[in-house]
């Protein structure tokens, strides 16, 4: 059997555009983008022109990106940042029950040691955030709100633009963390009112390695360093920056920015029809999450009655994943899943497929043929 690639949702294959963009940086760039000579002159416009690619993507000023090694440093600057500079006391801080663990963990981190005092907003049994539980939360001395746009295990979206507005009403920042919507659905930071929106490159068809923060001018003169030396990326991230990344990244926003409507039309069709093959082809099927508000490449599949661990290894070579790639090899239910009231065995029979620019009609049949025949043995053997 070919292979096939359902696994977007933990890193999407590099788009050769994206690679044609890079290869020049690469191969005969030379300079430090810091530097004044022409050759960083070069380096530093290169880094301008995805600046404004980056921000385009989410709505943001060019101004306002930090690059980064990637969302998760994105999300560690985000909470542990705001929090570093926070005035002294010990403010709240609120994070949702189905955020990343570069969100859940780092709040958890700073809650351990005695930074803040850490509350967790609660998920709907649809995986979404209900912005009236935010509200019950809010007080004065609630630092930063943290809920992602899209959840990367269901795909499952958040009324993020209801939730930012109560957060901004009662003094609060609020921090998005857009990883899997931005490059798949609109996302508008401004209009939607988020302060702090993290994104990752090798999500949207970029390179690895590379993400940002991007920043509204206030919300960022609240942060303070993870990284210090030099001062790069306007005092918040030093380092020589990852010109050949960076460059990357901004083309992969380009592309994603262009590109993203019709290949969400198209994407969501198959996974639709993933979907309804898997139904009517197996009993004891069903789909976790509100599937009336989700991400189009996405669905996260409960197989009655066959292990996903098991289900997954037999439909190799068709990639797929039990959840989020951060906690592969645990051998604790998906904590997402469980927090939408899902029991233990339930989280432990459910399989994420994620589709994306690349996945074709061929793919899907093969997920299908694959998914059916591991089930059914898994099933056999139970």
């Amino acid at each position: 059997m070919r292979e096939a690639y359902l696994d977007y949702n933990a890193s999407a294959p590099l788009d050769p555009r994206v690679f044609e963009a890079m290869a020049p940086v690469l191969a005969d760039d030379v300079g430090n983008a810091s530097s004044v000579h022409r050759f960083g002159r070069r380096q530093a416009a290169a880094v301008d022109e995805a600046r404004q690619h980056v921000a385009g993507l989410v709505g943001g000023r060019p101004a306002g990106v930090v690059f980064t090694a990637g969302a998760t440093e994105a999300n560690n600057l985000a909470l542990r940042g705001a929090a570093e500079a926070a005035p002294e006391g010990r403010p709240r801080m609120l994070v949702s029950a189905v955020e990343h663990a570069s969100v859940a963990r780092t709040a958890r981190w700073l809650s351990d040691s005695g930074v803040v005092k850490l509350d967790v907003i609660g998920v709907t049994p649809g995986g979404f955030v209900d912005p009236a539980a935010v509200e019950e939360l809010l007080g004065p001395d609630v630092l930063l709100v943290s809920v992602m746009a899209a959840n990367s295990e269901t795909g499952v979206l958040n009324p993020v633009g209801e939730i930012a507005e109560r957060v901004r009403a009662a003094g609060a920042m609020f921090h998005c963390d857009a990883t899997q919507m931005a490059g798949r659905m609109p996302f508008d930071m401004a209009t939607l009112g988020a302060d702090l929106v993290s994104v990752s490159g090798h999500k949207i068809c970029g390179p690895g390695g590379v993400g940002a923060l991007v920043g509204t001018r206030h919300a960022l003169a609240r942060l303070s360093p993870l990284i210090h030396g030099g001062g790069h990326e306007r005092g918040l991230r030093s380092g020589s920056l990852n010109v050949a990344g960076i460059a990357g990244l901004g083309a992969a926003a380009r592309i994603a920015a262009d590109e993203r409507e019709s290949e969400s039309a198209r994407v969501g069709v198959l996974r639709d029809r993933l979907v309804d093959e898997l139904e009517a082809r197996l009993a004891g099927v069903h789909q976790n999450g509100d599937a009336s508000r989700r991400l189009p490449n996405t669905a996260n599949v409960c197989f009655e009655g066959a292990d996903a661990e098991a289900v997954m290894s037999n439909m190799d070579p068709v990639a797929v994943s039990t959840g989020s790639a951060c906690s592969a090899g645990s051998i604790e239910p998906s904590a997402v899943l469980v927090a939408m009231g899902l029991s233990h065995e339930a989280a432990f029979e459910s399989v994420r497929f994620s589709l994306g620019r690349f996945t074709t009609a061929a793919d899907i049949d093969r997920a299908v043929e694959s998914a059916t025949a591991a089930v059914s043995r898994v099933r056999s053997m139970a």
